[in-house]
């Protein structure tokens, strides 16, 4: 069974660990923990990761995140791998900073990335893994407080859900969308 994991973000040095591209961070955080390495491709970064009969292609586009649609639908026709076996993981400016939660498809809640991605793939549903960046910021800053960095004292948080993150992603592929959202949204407390 094949699965393609998709982590939204930017490409460049600029954009490294910024808050927008938690979805680079949180698949490097799962590519090192089954220590597999990413290479260049068409459309973006690719690493394959094999666990319990599952693969797991990861996917870091290489377009901008709000160009993520054609970089997720080449790669899903390429590993000819359904839909219902996508999961994309994407900031979200409405959860607090840490907190995670997994739908199985829905909108995309005001996200360019995944409003691109639903566009080109003239669907919503596939699976969605929504990683609290926080929305503390003046009116007006939403595109510097996205492009911002993670402060020195958010990194402890940060790097415990890029590791729960990396556990869910697996569960995805073991145990399915329903009882990964079972088990790991009630964890998923705000502070």
């Amino acid at each position: 069974m094949k699965f393609l994991i998709a982590g939204l973000g930017n490409i460049g040095a600029e954009y490294a660990e910024t808050r927008h591209n938690i979805g680079f961070m949180a698949l490097d955080t799962l590519a090192a923990s089954y220590n597999v390495a990413f290479k260049a491709a068409r459309y973006g970064d690719i690493a394959e990761l094999r666990h319990k009969g599952r693969i797991f292609v990861l996917l870091k586009p290489s377009s901008y995140m709000n160009l993520s649609g054609r970089p997720v639908s080449y790669w899903l026709q390429k590993e000819k791998v359904d839909p219902g076996h996508l999961l994309v993981i994407v900031d979200d400016l409405a959860l607090p900073a840490g907190v995670l939660r997994l739908r199985a498809k829905g909108g995309a809640g005001g996200h360019n990335g995944l409003e691109n991605i639903i566009d080109v793939l003239g669907t919503n549903m596939f699976a969605r893994l929504r990683f609290g960046i926080g929305g503390d910021f003046p009116k007006g800053f939403q595109s510097q407080y996205v492009l911002s960095r993670w402060g020195q004292d958010e990194w402890p948080l940060i790097e415990s859900s890029l590791a729960t993150c990396r556990d869910m992603v697996i569960s995805f592929g073991l145990q399915g969308v329903g009882r990964t959202m079972n088990i790991f949204n009630k964890r998923q407390k705000p502070l």
